[in-house]
């Protein structure tokens, strides 16, 4: 399937779901100077393209009490055992990101905790899976950058 062509009121459209994905289309619609059945339309393009994969609503963890952030790198006896390994960390809720990488580690996690105590009781469930040598855990201090926006701004200008 070929490169979909966006023009700017497509992107000012992503920017503004990117903000607010519950924002009403009749809200980008007057900020837009156009319809809402124009703002849908192109909403329903974007999905049906693939460019648009469903919303997400974003939780706040520290209010939650999960506060604790951990990234745990994975390593594998076999990289036959991959599959059944991801399966198993699947179970383990407290991991809510796991990517097959190459380097040092055959899989990278990132964990959510209560305290250090959990996520010293999520790293060693991980450490018991079947098939798994050894991890090595990394404890994020501060997510310093988490902006959505600006590779989409970079995606857009390379487009033009």
């Amino acid at each position: 399937m070929g490169k979909i062509k966006l023009d700017e009121i497509d992107h000012q459209i992503l920017d503004m779901l990117i903000d607010n994905t519950r924002i009403p289309f009749t809200d980008i619609a007057k900020k837009l100077l156009i319809s809402a059945g124009t703002v849908h339309v192109r909403v329903k393009k974007m999905e049906e393209s693939g460019i648009i994969k469903g919303s997400s609503l974003m939780l706040d963890y520290k209010k939650l009490g999960y506060s604790f952030i951990a990234y745990v790198g994975v390593y594998l006896n076999n990289t036959s055992q991959t599959k059944f390994v991801l399966e198993r960390i699947n179970e383990i809720p407290y991991v809510t990101v796991a990517h097959i990488t190459t380097g040092k580690f055959n899989i990278f996690c990132k964990i959510r905790a209560r305290s250090t105590e959990h996520a010293k009781e999520v790293i060693f469930l991980l450490d018991d899976i079947e098939g798994v040598y050894r991890t090595e855990t990394m404890i994020s201090l501060e997510e310093s950058i988490n902006d959505k926006k600006r590779l989409m701004h970079s995606i857009f200008n390379d487009m033009n």
